[in-house]
C-alpha cells in the first residue's frame, strides 16, 4: 500500500537558495538528454544534483523511460522518492555513469567535495561508474586545490582525537569539527560519524592517500587523479 499524497515528503522543497539556479538548470537539461532507457545512475549530493533530478524525472515521465537511481545522500533519496524515481544500492546493480557536483576543481580536473557531508558514497559512486560527469560554475576553478574550501575528512569518532594530530603531521594549518545548523553539537554523518575540516597550503598528489591511510578515517573529500567530465554551469 503506497502512502498517502500530500505527505512530508512530498511536501519537501530545498532548503537552501540555490545559487545560479538558470544556469544549473541549463546543464541539468544537458544530463538529462544523456539518459537511455534502462539506465542506472549514481547521483552524488547538493542542489545541482537536485536540479539534475528534476530535469530527469520530467523525462522519465514525458517519454515512460525506465531508470534507476543509486543516491549518495538522504536528501537525494527523499528527493527521488518525491519524484516517483525508482532507486537501488550498490548491491543491486552498479552504474551506468554518475552525475555529482564539486566544491573546487584544479586544472587537472581534482576536486575537493563534501560540503554536504557524502563524501564516502559519492566515492563508491564514482568508482563503480565508467563516466563520471561533474557540474560546476565559474567559481569553483581554482589554481591550487584547497585555496577556496577545507578537505572534508570523515572520522570514526572515538578515533576524533588521533586522526587530528595525524592530520596536523600531514601540515593541515587550521582542523575544525564541523558542527551542525539546526542541532547541538557536531554534525553526524549518514554512516554516523564525524567531520573533521581540514585547511592546507598545499596539496600534492599523495595527499588523498595519506589521509586515507590514517587509522579511524573513513574517507575524505580529496578526489585526485579520476577519471571525470567537467561540465560547467
Amino acid at each position: 500500500m503506497k502512502w498517502s499524497k500530500g505527505n512530508i515528503i512530498d511536501k519537501l522543497s530545498w532548503s537552501d537558495t540555490i545559487v545560479n539556479r538558470e544556469g544549473k538548470e541549463r546543464v541539468a537539461k544537458e544530463i538529462a538528454a544523456k539518459i537511455k532507457d534502462g539506465d542506472v545512475l549514481g547521483a552524488g549530493s547538493g542542489s545541482t544534483v537536485y536540479i539534475a533530478l528534476l530535469a530527469i524525472a520530467e523525462r522519465i515521465k514525458n517519454e515512460d523511460l525506465e531508470i534507476e537511481i543509486i543516491p549518495a545522500s538522504q536528501e537525494i533519496s527523499m528527493a527521488c522518492n518525491q519524484l516517483g524515481i525508482q532507486q537501488i544500492t550498490l548491491l543491486d546493480k552498479k552504474p551506468d555513469w554518475t552525475f555529482d557536483g564539486a566544491d573546487e576543481v584544479d586544472e587537472n580536473n581534482n576536486l575537493i567535495k563534501g560540503r554536504g557531508g557524502a563524501m564516502f558514497k559519492e566515492k563508491l559512486l564514482i568508482r563503480n561508474s565508467s563516466k563520471t560527469y561533474i557540474i560546476i560554475d565559474e567559481s569553483k576553478f581554482v589554481t591550487r586545490l584547497g585555496s577556496k574550501f577545507p578537505v572534508p575528512i570523515e572520522v570514526f569518532p572515538t578515533a576524533l582525537l588521533y586522526v587530528e594530530s595525524e592530520v596536523r603531521k600531514l601540515g593541515a594549518s587550521r582542523i575544525e569539527l564541523r558542527l551542525a545548523k539546526g542541532k547541538d553539537g557536531p554534525i553526524v554523518t549518514e554512516n554516523g560519524n564525524y567531520i573533521l575540516d581540514a585547511w592546507f597550503d598545499s596539496i600534492d598528489n599523495t595527499m588523498e592517500r595519506q589521509i586515507k591511510e590514517i587509522t579511524g578515517v573513513i574517507e575524505s573529500g580529496l578526489f585526485i587523479g579520476y577519471d571525470v567530465e567537467i561540465i560547467v554551469s
